[in-house]
This record gives C-alpha cells, structure tokens and sequence, in this order.
C-alpha cells in the first residue's frame, strides 16, 4: 500500500525487463504479484509527473497483466472500456518510457489510440462501446483469434452494451467480456461460498460436464431445459448473474480482482471455452493507494505534483476561505442551478454520470428529489427532460458537448420536433486540452445550428455566463448555453440574474475596416488582436437567433467581416453569419476562424489554440493576410447589395 505519489522514479527491475507482453508471458506465475507492486508503483509515479487519470488504472493492475499473460495480444484483440483505465496496459506494451509524455502535445494520449500501438485494437473515450466493437472483431477474424471487451461497471448503465451483449449471444460467437465492478457496495459477494462457487463454474471440470451433459439431456425432450433452468437458479441465489444467463451468456463471477492466482486460473479456464463467455470481477479503484482507495472519486485524476504545494483558495467569488481565484464554468453553472431551483419549484437537474464534472454536487445534496443522475445513458437522459416538459417541469439537462453528440437524435426527434421546454446546459464546449479528440466539444454549435426551434447562445466570459443560462431557461422552448472546460477571463459575476435581449448582441470595441463577430469565449484574444488592428469587435452572444440588424450596420461600415468560434468552421457560427449575408444579397468579404476541418489532438489548451491560430498573433495575423489578399484585388471595400 501507498500513501504518497513517488517524486522519483522508482526501483522497478521486473517491470522494466518487458518492453512486450511476449517477455510478460515468459515470466513464472509466482513471479506476477511482484509485477503488480512494480507496476502500480511506477504508474503512481508517471501520474504524478504528468497528471492525467490513474484511480481507474490502479484498479486494474493485476487484470492487465493477467490478460497479457494467458492471451495472445496483440493477435487476440482487447478493448478497454473506458479507456482511462489503459495506463497499466500502455506501459507493458512498449511504451513504459514515454510515459512521461502521456497527455501532452505530440506524447501519448490518456486514451487507447489505434496509430499508438498494435496493442490499441479500438480508440475508446467514450464508454460503453466495447462489447460491440470486440463483437465486430470476432465476426471478422479467424475462428482462432480470441476477442476480450473489458467494460467498467459504470460503462454497463449505457443501453449500448445491453444492445451488444443481445446481438453477441445471438452469434454465438466465442468472445469474453470482463465486467469490471469497482463499486464498493458488492465487494462483500466475494469470498465464502461466491468465490467458491465461481472457482468451480470456471473450472474444466465443470465445464466439460455441462457440455456433456447439454449433449446428452438435448435428445431428451424438454430435459436440457429443464436442467438449464435449474442452474441458473442456483446460480441466482448466489451470484448476480442470472441476467447475463438469460441473455445467452455463460455468467462466471464475482472473482477477486486484485487475486492474481484466481484471474490467472479463470482466465486460462475461459480462453478455451467456445461462445460467449462474462467473467465477473469486483475490484477497487484506486487499489494500492491509500487516499484513492479512501476517495475514488476526488482522486479519479490526479493534476500534476508541483514542486510546491499550492494554497487552497476560494473557488468562487464572494466565498470565505483566503485569496478569491477564478471559478470554473462548470461552478458557475453549479451556483446558477441552485439560485433557480431556489426561485423555481419546476426546475429538474438531469446530468448523464457528471455530477462532478458538471458542478451538480451542491444542487444533488440541497435538492435531491429534483436531482436525476441517469448514469451513462445520454439518449434517455434527453427524451428523459422531454417528458418532463410534457408535464410542466422545467428540465435542465447538463451534459459535456461530446456527449451530447450520442443523445443527438433524441434532440432532434423528442425536443426540437415537438418544441419543448428543455434546457441544455453544455459544458466542455470547444477544445478540451489533454484529454483530446474524443472528449472535445468541436461540434455542437454545427449539429445544433440546424434544428428549427432551438435558441443558442455563447457566452464570452463568467458573468455573460450566468446571465445567459437565465435567459435561456426564460426562453419558451429548447435553448442551449455552450461554455468552456476550466476558467474564464475574471469578471466579477453579478448575482443579480437579468433576462438579456434574445438574439442581440453588444459592442466591445469600436474600430475602423475591419468587424471582428465574436461567438463565446475567444473575446479576449480577439479583442488584443482588435488593438492591433484598429478592428471593431462585438460579441455575438447568440448564434441562433443571429443579431441581423448588427450584421447589416457592420457590414454597411466595414471592409472585412471576420467571425471566431471554438467550433469547427465547418456549419458552425460563422457560417450562419454568411448564410445570412447570402440570403440578404450583401456583397462583403467575410473570413471565418475557428477549428480547422481536422482532428486536433491533445495538448495545452493554450498551445492548441496557439497551432490553429486562434491566440491573438494568429487572428492579428491571419486577418492581415486576408487585407493583403483584398487589397492586392483591388477591393474597395464598399459592402454592396444586390
């Protein structure tokens, strides 16, 4: 057991002998439990340098290696789900080293990457989809190859699993899932006659018997059946697997997570058995770390150790507690939610698994009847808000943009169709930092920009913040307030809540030949870009319904239009503004920044923005590119109409 994170890297010779599961597997059994200290040490020491994810990775020592150990990876394929859990499995597959560069720009991503390594059969950010890419894998491979989804507890909530774990058993196709269970409430099913009986369910010698016997009872009527059904009563009284059995899987569980001897036993066991197979395995997240162990949530990720310990300070305005800092967006949604459940008996908090993340903990602990945690399960957690409307309430749904991507026909079908009062409250808009691709919000100002109904605003700073999610909750019908992962730009947030002008923007500065359009939280570098310029700025706030009549009396007095956004270009703020122009016949040159038609991969958000040209070097730059352009044409700059 740890109580402490390594500062320096440690002694680890076991470890640092395999560069490939080929060496692992050369190792002697007993040699394995040693591997798991050295392997939980090291990895306690890289987080440490690097931050990133590790609680879920800790849990899953003694799993990585026992499924390095009895399968044949990379030829059999095994998919993690979700992938934070794959520091441990990253590090025995040839990328121990790197993995001080783990989540920064160019390094390793925290997430399985099939361009990373052989051993990355699958990306996976999201969760939920293992079982059913492992499916795939196994319907397209020779029989010999081996498919394993290993799938956190929390993973199995999303309907998506229950989908394939159906479509797997229809098959028939051999495949394991390794059901993953880190919740601490069943850790008491291990041990006693559970454990026993698991041992025996995945034994050959059982197993050969109930193949047996299937061969012998099937030519006697209704027999098989009748001793099927007996065994998986007896298995119901003592295991949680008689859903599993119904579904067509051979259920085998709850196993000891952190007992090397048994995973190894039952994994050896399994490989060789035909169809689909679940092994069930109770863990502890955080295992081998004391303060994880006591708090698996709070230590879920770990920042980077400083070489000095940093002064806990308020994180909020107005708070007690030592020197005020910034606030999250996700706190100032948080604070926002409360306010108004205190005002409105109406207001329902819907969040998909995020509490935490979305800043729900204060409104679940002060209002609890009016608090739903869906779990993983982002489609109902929508259609779940429009049934509320239906019936007068007042839902607000808090969702990262990445994941509401996975509820999009259900905004499309359950509440912008039928135009009801929902309230989308999406945070981790725009570029997420380390954490990548699959958890940025690149896209939602695009895929909700084209659904009749809904009202959008970006808000540019905190304050801009809390007001427009009053407004949007105002708004009679389905609204969304898209705001960014971490901190704004400091301005003091009013507690006073004020309905703001639906589809009205504001001016921030006012310059000369250029009109810069800001939509959300690019303001600031585009107002340092404006003082270089001489460029007008005026924050958009909505990008649906657009400020026409400010469009119009820019485009009557300027040269250039210039849109940002932190969405892709691609359908995005920007391209509304010029489907407007269009439709009202206005000739002007309109140049369009934000992300470009590419996947941006992890980093710094700071030097992300600053690669892609939206820190104020970049829009200064890249709008005197465009004047050069213009004025190398001969344009005028006269804005006409047709």
């Amino acid at each position: 057991m740890f109580d402490e994170i390594p500062r320096t890297r440690p002694q680890t010779p076991l470890l640092d002998a395999i560069d490939e599961p080929a060496q692992l597997r050369a190792l002697d059994e007993r040699q394995l439990p040693e591997l798991a200290n050295q392997l939980r040490e090291y990895l306690l020491y890289c987080v440490g340098q690097t931050g990133g994810h590790f609680g879920a990775g800790l849990g899953v020592v003694e799993l990585t290696i026992a499924l390095h150990y009895i399968y044949n990876t990379p030829e059999d394929r095994l998919v993690w789900d979700v992938g934070h859990q794959t520091y441990p499995h990253k590090i025995l597959t040839g990328r121990r080293e790197q993995m001080l560069t783990m989540r920064q720009q160019g390094g390793l991503s925290g997430f399985p990457k099939r361009s990373e390594s052989p051993y990355d059969t699958f990306g996976v950010g999201h969760s939920s989809t293992s079982i059913s890419a492992a499916l795939g894998m196994a319907l397209g491979s020779p029989d010999e190859r081996k498919a394993v989804a290993v799938i956190g507890d929390g993973a199995m909530t999303a309907g998506m699993a229950f989908e394939a774990l159906n479509h797997a058993a229809h098959t028939g196709r051999d495949m394991l899932v390794v059901l993953n269970d880190n919740r601490m409430s069943i850790s008491k099913n291990v041990g006693g006659l559970a454990t026993y009986f698991a041992k025996i369910l995945a034994s050959k010698t059982y197993l050969s018997m109930r193949e047996g016997s299937r061969k012998i009872l099937s030519k006697i009527p209704k027999a098989w059946q009748l001793a099927r059904r007996t065994e998986e009563h007896v298995k119901g009284m003592i295991t949680p697997g008689t859903l599993f059995e119904e579904l067509g899987f051979n259920y085998v569980g709850p196993v000891d997570g952190h007992n090397m001897h048994d995973l190894v036993h039952t994994l050896r066991n399994l490989r060789a058995q035909r169809g689909p197979q679940l092994l069930h395995i109770v863990t502890t997240k955080g295992k081998g770390f004391g303060p994880a162990e006591e708090d698996p949530v709070g230590y879920h990720a770990l920042n980077k150790l400083e070489p000095e310990p940093k002064v806990q300070v308020a994180s909020y305005p107005g708070e007690k507690g030592g020197e005020k800092k910034k606030p999250k967006y996700q706190d100032i949604f948080g604070r926002w939610l409360c306010d108004m459940a205190e005002r409105d008996q109406r207001l329902i908090g819907i969040t998909p698994a995020m509490c935490e993340g979305s800043g729900m903990v204060e409104f679940a602990e002060r209002f609890p009847e009016r608090f739903q945690d869906v779990a993983i399960a982002e489609q109902h957690a929508v259609t779940l808000a429009a049934g509320l409307a239906c019936e007068g309430q007042k839902p607000v749904v808090a969702i990262y943009s990445t994941f509401l991507q996975r509820g999009y026909d259900q905004l499309v079908h359950d509440v912008a169709i039928q135009d009801l009062d929902v309230t989308f409250a999406i945070d981790r808009a725009g570029l997420v930092g380390e954490d990548g691709p699959t958890h940025a919000g690149s896209f939602d100002l695009t895929y909700m920009r084209c659904l009749p109904n809904m009202a959008i605003a970006a808000p540019s700073d905190e304050n801009e913040c809390r007001q427009l999610l009053y407004t949007a909750y105002q708004y009679q019908g389905p609204a969304a307030v898209r705001y960014p992962r971490g901190t704004g730009p400091g301005v003091e947030i009013r507690e006073e809540m004020t309905e703001l002008p639906l589809g009205k923007g504001r001016m921030m500065r006012e310059g000369s030949q250029v009109a810069i359009l800001n939509f959300g939280t690019l303001l600031t570098p585009a107002l340092a870009a404006a003082e270089k310029l001489d460029a007008t700025v005026v924050d958009m706030r909505w990008v649906k319904p657009l400020d026409e009549k400010l469009i119009d009396e820019l485009a009557a007095n300027h040269q250039l239009l210039v849109t940002i956004e932190e969405n892709t270009v691609a359908g995005g703020a920007g391209s509304a503004v010029m489907e407007y122009l269009n439709s009202n016949g206005t000739l002007i040159p309109l140049l369009q920044l934000g992300l470009p038609d590419k996947i941006i991969e992890h980093g710094k958000h700071k030097d992300l923005l600053a690669a892609i040209g939206l820190d104020p070097g970049g829009i200064e730059e890249q709008i005197r590119r465009r004047l050069q352009l213009l004025h190398g044409k001969g344009f005028k700059g006269q804005a006409a109409a047709i």
